[in-house]
């Protein structure tokens, strides 16, 4: 595709739109805007053209704009609560201060095209320029309704770095690398960490690149609200119906919930049993001299589900040694007697929902930093005061059949 090609034939540089669907109405509520040029009867991808740093980059911003203005023609016989999710390269936008662009957008606005339902992508992949003058226009933007989605997050990480200055009102996460259930634990650690972010500053999830239904389980349970990729719709020339995959989603999202409810049940009965094993083994061993006497003895106990115990106090200073299981024998590793557990996450909430509950609590999966492993963590109250720790084995997890989070 030659670039003088496309600037000499603009009549055939055409918008296509990607729907973008919802978690709660499984509608469709917004489209992407994508540049397309129709050769020889079938339409190419404008995004090796934008991609070209040997383009100068007043022709990629007409290109840009005969794009932005057929697609906003079309807009405008849109629902008046649909939203239209426009990209812009920063360095572009930069070049006139983003004048133009504003300008354009405010033209459409007197033909009713309300402003709060544009979405700006704002990409920074190339941007050379200075990051405050960037913020200053994007908060400028905002001022007219415009919201701001940070783009590509979820294959760079140093877009981590520009969240808390921008405080993007959508957060878009690349589901490419997640292709099979396969992909690594920390990986979905990682974007499972940014859904808790974007919770914690007010922003919406729009996961992207969902190309199987694994993707789409996965965006559901993660807090995704908006979705968009082949799986549910290619893009297309004309505007898809809002309610195209409405049943088929609805369809989908009933076996997500059926099968998180199950995956809940068998962790329910399995902390049930485990608090009941754990009570008769403590109704047996009541007479002891210290917490190790007392380690050592479940220990025998629990030499096929547990690798690891300690006692803590409600203030999180541990109580006793480490009893460590080490090549198939229990040692104790006492350096870690009067260490403090408080700055664990949730380790003070699970204290005090133990000591309310008089009851256990098992942990969520995660890797343990000294073993590496996939484990769970069982507490349980011994008195009112202290409180036993048991890191449960992946072996057993896995016997169990509750590695799953």
């Amino acid at each position: 595709m030659d670039a003088l090609d496309i600037l000499t034939d603009l009549d055939n540089v055409i918008p296509f739109f990607q729907a973008i669907f919802s978690a709660d109405e499984h509608t469709v509520i917004g489209y992407e805007i994508l540049g397309r040029y129709q050769i020889n009867g079938s339409f190419e991808s404008l995004g090796p053209f934008f991609m070209d740093e040997e383009i100068p980059e007043e022709y990629k911003q007409e290109v840009d704009n005969v794009v932005l203005t057929k697609a906003l023609d079309k807009a405008l016989e849109l629902d008046k609560d649909v939203m239209l999710f426009i990209n812009r390269d920063a360095g572009l936008l930069m070049q006139d201060d983003g004048e133009s662009f504003l300008q354009m957008l405010l033209s459409y606005e007197e033909k009713g095209m309300a402003l709060n339902r544009i979405v700006l992508e704002i990409s920074e992949r190339n941007y050379k320029g200075q990051s405050d003058h960037l913020d200053h226009l994007l908060v400028y933007y905002r001022t007219y309704g415009i919201k701001i989605a940070i783009d590509k997050m979820g294959n760079d990480s140093s877009y981590l770095d520009r969240i808390g200055e921008l405080a993007p009102d959508i957060f878009k996460i690349d589901l490419s690398a997640l292709r099979s259930t396969s992909t690594s634990h920390t990986y979905q650690n990682v974007l499972y960490s940014l859904s808790m972010l974007a919770r914690k500053i007010g922003a919406t999830l729009l996961f992207e690149n969902i190309e199987m239904v694994y993707q789409l389980q996965f965006a559901w349970k993660n807090g995704g609200r908006f979705y968009q990729g082949y799986y549910l719709h290619y893009p297309e020339e004309q505007f898809v119906d809002r309610k195209l995959q409405k049943e088929m989603i609805r369809k989908e999202f009933h076996e997500f919930i059926s099968y998180e409810k199950k995956k809940l049940s068998v962790i329910f009965e399995f902390t049930e049993n485990l608090q009941i094993n754990i009570q008769e083994l403590l109704g047996r061993h009541k007479k002891y001299n210290d917490y190790e006497e007392l380690l050592k003895c479940l220990s025998d106990d629990l030499s096929n589900v547990a690798f690891r115990m300690y006692v803590c106090d409600e203030d999180g200073f541990q109580k006793s040694d480490n009893i460590f299981k080490e090549n198939s024998h229990w040692v104790l590793q006492p350096e870690y007697k009067d260490k403090n557990w408080s700055w664990r996450p949730y380790f003070l909430e699970n204290i005090i929902k133990m000591r309310n509950e008089k009851k256990g609590i098992l942990s969520d999966l995660y890797s343990d930093i000294e073993t590496g492993e996939t484990v769970r963590t069982y507490s349980f109250p011994l008195n009112n005061q202290d409180y036993l720790f048991i890191d449960l084995s992946y072996n057993f997890l896995d016997r169990m059949g509750v590695l799953i989070n």
